[in-house]
């Protein structure tokens, strides 16, 4: 019998899961429903996902086993506190929502329900996405398999501890952020030296995704893939100075940080 997954709230993160579960070779392991806030959205995305979706949370938890909770952080406690009803032992909830933690999860939802929280990120939408969870209250194995097994249809998935998941959410979470931002700098750098500018973007944007390809399939750390490129007396050095002159590897390890603490400060929240 397929699994039945439930997404609450759907988004854009709601649908990067239904559409990469959708394109799995165990596509036919599970089915879907989703809600949305208003009626005419909900027959728009059952239209485009050829899934039900609809705006009856409650409907919802009582026709499926797991739900993924999607929703904005701040709207949690109301959406699960509405939901605690009708939650049994049966069920798995999968909260993606930043900050918030798998006790309040609990707590909102009236404590029956086993509580995965995990951290995806935008690169999900188109297969890539990196997405750790940690298991809460009533976890059991089969949960943590299942969980890893939806994850990784739009990308790769581990687990960790939870009192690691803010630093989590300040590095892989927030991380595309600084990605986009190096690569708009190392774009504008390109147009400087008389690039034009789609020229720029395409190889600054396929230089790091290629850098990192060769960081997770060799295995190597990044200081042995750095020296490959840095020739003695070449151009490689002159630039990883200017970089280290610029302070860029303690700005990246401040934004982590600041992250992470702003992560934390809200879920106490």
């Amino acid at each position: 019998m397929a699994t039945r997954i439930g997404i609450l709230g759907l988004g854009k993160m709601g649908e990067a899961l239904i559409k990469g579960l959708q394109a799995s070779k165990h596509s036919k392991d599970f089915a879907f429903q989703a809600t949305t806030r208003s009626i005419e959205s909900a027959a728009e995305a059952t239209k485009r996902l050829a899934v039900e979706c609809h705006t009856d949370n409650q409907k919802l938890a009582a026709g499926s086993k797991v739900l993924v909770l999607c929703v904005k952080p701040h709207q949690a406690q109301t959406v699960l506190s509405e939901l605690a009803s009708k939650l049994t032992a049966d069920h798995l909830i999968i909260s993606v929502c930043a900050s918030v933690t798998t006790a309040q999860i609990s707590e909102w939802s009236g404590g029956r329900a086993a509580v995965v929280r995990a951290m995806p990120n935008t690169p999900c939408l188109i297969g890539e996405g990196m997405t750790v969870f940690c298991a809460g209250q009533g976890v059991k194995a089969e949960h943590m398999r299942l969980t890893e097994n939806i994850f990784n249809t739009v990308g790769r998935a581990i687990a960790l501890e939870e009192p690691l998941m803010d630093g989590v959410t300040g590095l892989s979470g927030c991380g595309p952020a600084y990605i986009y931002l190096i690569i708009e700098a190392l774009s504008e750098a390109g147009v400087k030296v008389g690039l034009p500018r789609k020229t720029a973007t395409l190889l600054a944007a396929q230089t790091m995704a290629g850098a990192a390809r060769m960081v997770l399939e060799r295995g190597e750390h990044p200081a042995a893939l750095k020296d490959e490129v840095t020739t003695p007396a070449g151009c490689t050095i002159d630039g990883l100075m200017a970089l280290e002159e610029g302070k860029l590897r303690v700005t990246l390890i401040k934004a982590v940080l600041a992250a992470a603490k702003r992560s934390k400060s809200l879920g106490k929240k």
